[in-house]
């Protein structure tokens, strides 16, 4: 058996845990399988999880440490630009439940369930990140006024939405990046449209 230290063992059952998510789906995963992937006794992962809900609440709340670490990366490589922050980051949101469909799906199941505290709070970052542009948006004029929350709900179906029709083959994966596009320029041709029946 490998010699696992204590937060080694804790990480390699994650790392193994999101292997088995993505190539056989939530309903596979079993701790008795995982230790048996890595090499530990079947009563080695319990000193981490005490059953399976505890490792599927870690491993949502890996996900959304992820993919907050993965918004907060594309913001800052696109530059100060309003615009090409709001693109970055809806394609790298796009990217990720793409690239993690079956993780996103249980980060989002697992935020919901009573008792998933940890959970909502380490997805709080990401989605004040999202929240935080919106205002942004709106406060610099490049997104319509309104409600932030009602416009970022709007901005999250969208995301969802594109992610859904790559992930179901309904669209080509190579059409992300003209999607993200059309996408923000809904979004931000929005003021300049209302501008116009305005005047």
């Amino acid at each position: 058996m490998p010699p696992y230290h204590h937060g080694q063992l804790r990480t390699a059952l994650l790392e193994a845990a999101e292997r088995s998510l993505r190539e056989n789906g939530e309903e596979q995963l079993s701790l008795r399988e995982l230790a048996r992937e890595i090499g530990v006794s079947h009563a080695a992962p319990r000193r981490h999880f005490p059953d399976r809900q505890s490792l599927l609440y870690a491993l949502a709340e890996t996900g959304f440490a992820r993919l907050d670490e993965q918004l907060r990366a594309a913001v800052a490589a696109a530059g100060e630009g309003y615009v090409p922050q709001l693109r970055a980051t809806v394609k790298a949101y796009i990217t990720f439940a793409t690239d993690d469909a079956a993780l996103l799906e249980l980060m989002f199941s697992s935020k919901h369930r009573p008792g998933a505290e940890q959970v909502v709070a380490a997805a709080e970052p990401a989605f004040t990140l999202l929240y935080g542009l919106i205002v942004r948006g709106q406060a610099e004029g490049r997104l319509a006024a309104g409600d932030p929350e009602r416009i970022g709900l709007v901005m999250f179906a969208t995301m969802q939405g594109i992610a859904t029709l790559i992930n179901t083959g309904l669209a080509r994966p190579e059409l992300l990046d003209d999607l993200v596009e059309t996408a923000v320029e809904q979004f931000v041709g929005n003021v300049k449209a209302s501008s116009v029946r305005s005047g």
